[in-house]
């Protein structure tokens, strides 16, 4: 059953489309590939610097500038701070295990045909897929 009061399809194809237009151009003008962990894991070193801030600086306006065109949806968290914390570092284990987030393997990896990328975003995807299962289903949070 689709609940049509929150079903977007034109937001999120914009979404998608704005997503893609970015990591191409990245790609064209920089030859760089649009991964979220190794951009921000770049700022951490030397050099190269500057589009990086760039980068992160849109990603980080996005709502204000969305913000101004239309209502943001209301955000609500189903987990206490320490599931999030431990959340949050579990993700940053696996993009420095994987080589890359989902943004950089499913987005950019995918759309050059990488096989490794294909199964890096195959592993993301089952493992969220297992984790909601658990933590619905079995555990009951």
């Amino acid at each position: 059953m689709i609940d049509w009061y929150v079903f977007t399809p034109w937001s999120a194809l914009t979404g998608g489309a704005l997503i893609g237009l970015a990591a191409s151009l990245l790609a064209l003008a920089n030859g760089r590939v649009a991964g979220i962990s190794g951009i921000v894991g770049g700022l951490l070193q030397r050099g190269e610097t500057g589009w990086r801030l760039a980068f992160v600086g849109g990603l980080l306006a996005a709502p204000w500038l969305y913000r101004s065109v239309s209502a943001l949806p209301p955000m609500q968290f189903d987990a206490g701070w320490g599931t999030l914390v431990a959340a949050g570092l579990l993700v940053g284990f696996g993009t420095r295990l994987g080589s890359g987030c989902t943004s950089g393997h499913g987005v950019c990896g995918l759309s050059r045909r990488s096989p490794r990328s294909l199964a890096a975003t195959l592993t993301f995807m089952g493992a969220g897929f297992a984790t909601v299962f658990v933590m619905r289903h079995l555990i009951g949070a």
